[in-house]
């Protein structure tokens, strides 16, 4: 008998459905294990009693699209999953092999790319220094991101203007990410704890200059409740920078992106490209005008999808 003949048992929701037709492979992975309900060490627990080893933080990363099954015994896995959690056969390989046929764009090393590639480890590492656990047990409302590009065309600084609301009881604080271009000294970059939050410990990577931030708040939010706060990154430490991206692991709010760049070093070209994932090509090319004004461009998303989303510029 198929295992696509006896999944019964388990009613697959909507969004199931049109993520085990449509992908990408994290998100049909993430919402698989949650209509199981399994906590991921008892996949894991399944998984070893079928002979196969792969761990907790590897299963998390998947199905958070910071990486991608790719070796043998990756794939091997990725099989039994199927049956694990009640999934029709080749339902999620199909979701690998598409994307694997695609070639990637060819692009130059960026911060952007970095931190899903080479630094999801030193991240989780990070984290875990904190006491931060995967989920923060915030939903994004809103979000919008100022960008400042500097006279050296160096990323010089960024500020957020965040609307969250918790979803469990207690949550109070909030977890920043920043990645420098390639040259960054993140224990010299700045958190700025602009509004309704202070900063708490701070921990960074010295080699990939990814630097996490406690953002605490003077309350404990209820599920439910909302927040607003604002805080930002004095960073002007590396090299000169030609994009800037936004990773979102899962959809979300309206989300607003501005780049802003100093009064006589402006590039001569901006455009805005979207990402489902980074093992697929992007996506959704538009040229920006640059306000020769304002000296900046922007992009808006109504409701932010899984995935990256960015504005990339040329310089002369």
């Amino acid at each position: 008998m198929r295992l696509g003949e006896r999944h019964t048992d388990v009613k697959r929701t909507p969004a199931l459905e049109a993520a085990l037709r449509t992908g990408p492979f994290h998100v049909a992975l993430r919402a698989a294990i949650a209509a199981r309900k399994l906590p991921l060490h008892r996949v894991q627990h399944h998984l070893s009693r079928q002979g196969i080893k792969v761990g907790v933080t590897s299963l998390s990363y998947w199905q958070q699209g910071a990486r991608r099954p790719q070796r043998d015994e990756s794939m091997r896995a990725v099989r039994a999953l199927e049956e694990i959690l009640q999934l029709p056969d080749e339902s999620l390989i199909r979701l690998l092999g598409r994307s694997e046929k695609v070639v990637a764009e060819r692009r130059p090393p960026t911060r952007s790319a970095r931190p899903l590639i080479s630094a999801p480890g030193v991240l989780h590492r990070l984290l875990t220094e904190l006491g931060s656990p995967l989920d923060a047990g915030l939903h994004t409302v809103g979000h919008f991101e100022r960008v400042r590009i500097g006279a050296r065309r160096e990323l010089l600084a960024r500020d957020s203007q965040h609307i969250v609301r918790a979803h469990r009881d207690g949550v109070d604080r909030f977890v920043a990410i920043h990645h420098g271009d390639p040259g960054c000294s993140p224990r010299d970059v700045a958190v700025q704890a602009t509004d309704n939050c202070r900063t708490g410990r701070v921990c960074w990577d010295t080699r990939t200059g990814v630097l996490v931030a406690e953002l605490l708040f003077d309350t404990r939010l209820r599920a439910g409740d909302t927040h607003v706060f604002r805080y930002g990154f004095e960073d002007g430490t590396a090299g000169a920078s030609n994009e800037y991206v936004r990773r979102f692991s899962c959809a979300g709010g309206q989300y607003a992106l501005q780049v802003r760049f100093a009064d006589d070093t402006l590039p001569v070209r901006c455009h805005q490209f979207a990402q489902p994932s980074t093992a697929t090509p992007r996506v959704g090319r538009q040229e920006l005008a640059l306000s020769g004004r304002h000296r900046s461009v922007h992009v808006v998303e109504q409701q932010v999808r899984a995935g990256l989303l960015g504005i990339g510029w040329d310089w002369d």
